[in-house]
């Protein structure tokens, strides 16, 4: 059952009416007083939440009815009703515990689909830890059984089969295109579209042409039309990496998509509505950001629905040897090559070895080890000769990383003759993360 909770008769008939049609049942009340006493009595699946009463228009009485419904009932999902005015209260709710907000005049679709989601992952979180689908959990090949990549998996297995969006974190390298995958294949839209856009790498001008489309004429080398990525995605899931690269205005245009799931191609006056389950992706610290407005509020707190954090390899180190042997023998079998074996004082090596460019660099870095020796038998020396032995780390203080990973990140871009996409690749970084690093230790 689903409690309504606004003085406004209307609203409450006509949400009533929409739900029921999609086969809830639902309970009215007007006042804050009768909705404590309504979650106190009864046992709902959620709960729809005017942000104002007859009393205030400051959104404050729906903060604190919110905070009090969690009180008596910490799971409960609350999904918030705001008009636009009061966009900023809506997000002070959801850092208060609601589970979403829609707008009014709201679109009938997409506070059903909000609702579901809100009611999916309540019900998957406090399941016993089994997924909603039936079928065996695909990990998508990720490797390792690291207690903190456990539990992101574990957190990947219950939100899959929901159309919650997720946020991915972590450093540089550590993997979030595939937890993206993984998400995406243990969803229902596994046999939908699963489309990538690096928006570190596209600029602000391309921006809409690339992610809604345009149709022929729209500017000047605009000769046939051409879908979005958005459109190409429809009825899958968009995967946009490196948000936090994206600039204000572009992402003004981004969240409208979000919130609505509507667009209109440049050059066409027609609003486009699609099916899409978004998840993105950063190495940015975005909370950090927002505090410095330079990335907005509302689509920080539309995007982290659900948040899932990376952990570095440096802190997987009971992982190194079955990551070494996994990336050994991928190397081997695209080079044609046998797979040689890699003896403890390898992995021993490897564990105590910094890697700020993560799984990426590591993987480059037992590549780069194969090709070079050819050896049956791979030991630390092997790697030695290929790395900097005085990047190891015996201790995970963020000063001393931070010292070590600006001394490596010199002494690449030394041996490759300040050439900073060969740097790059040689870490196992991006371009952009590596001048974000440059930039950021004054190198």
């Amino acid at each position: 059952m689903i409690l309504i909770v606004d003085d406004d008769s209307a609203i409450c008939a006509s949400l009533s009416m929409l739900l029921s049609h999609s086969g809830y049942r639902c309970m009215t009340v007007a006042s804050p007083s009768e909705a404590i006493e309504a979650v106190r009595s009864n046992s709902f699946e959620a709960v729809m939440l005017d942000m104002n009463f007859s009393r205030f228009t400051t959104g404050e009485e729906g903060l604190t009815l919110l905070k009090q419904i969690k009180l008596f009932s910490p799971s409960l999902p609350v999904i918030l009703m705001t008009a636009w005015g009061s966009i900023e209260l809506a997000v002070a709710g959801m850092k208060a515990g609601a589970f979403d907000f829609i707008t009014k005049p709201w679109d009938n679709r997409q506070v059903v689909k909000t609702l579901g989601n809100a009611i999916e992952i309540s019900a998957s979180g406090n399941a016993s830890g089994k997924p909603a689908s039936a079928s065996k959990f695909d990990r998508c090949g990720i490797i390792g059984s690291d207690a903190g990549l456990e539990n992101v998996l574990k957190t990947v297995e219950r939100i899959a089969p929901t159309t919650a969006t997720v946020l991915i974190t972590g450093e540089s390298g550590t993997g979030k295109e595939l937890i993206a995958e993984a998400i995406h294949r243990n969803s229902s839209r596994r046999d939908k579209p699963f489309v990538k856009v690096n928006l570190g790498g596209l600029s602000q001008s391309l921006f809409e042409s690339e992610m809604f489309g345009h149709r022929k004429g729209a500017f000047t080398d605009a000769i046939t039309n051409r879908i979005g990525r958005f459109e190409a995605a429809n009825g899958g899931t968009i995967f946009l990496d490196e948000i936090g690269e994206l600039d204000l205005s572009c992402q003004v245009k981004l969240l409208r998509v979000l919130q609505e799931q509507k667009f209109e191609p440049l050059g066409s006056s027609k609003t486009m509505k699609v099916d899409v389950r978004v998840i993105c992706a950063t190495n940015a610290d975005l909370p950090a950001m927002v505090a410095d407005r330079k990335f907005r509020e509302d689509l920080f707190y539309r995007i982290n629905l659900v948040t899932l954090e990376l952990p570095p390899l440096r802190r997987r180190k009971s992982d190194i040897a079955a990551l070494a042997r996994h990336f050994a023998a991928d190397a081997a079998a695209r080079n044609g090559l046998e797979t040689p074996q890699i003896d403890k004082s390898a992995t021993d090596f490897l564990s105590e070895y910094t890697f700020p460019g993560n799984l990426r660099e590591m993987k480059n870095l037992v590549e780069r080890v194969i090709l070079v020796n050819r050896a049956d038998v791979l030991t630390a020396s092997d790697f030695q000769r290929e790395c900097n032995p005085s990047m190891t780390v015996n201790t995970a203080e963020p000063d001393n990383l931070a010292q070590l990973e600006a001394q490596k990140i010199s002494q690449a871009l030394q041996r490759n003759g300040g050439n900073v996409s060969r740097a790059a690749t040689e870490l196992g970084l991006t371009r952009q993360a590596l001048y974000r690093r440059i930039e950021k230790y004054g190198i």
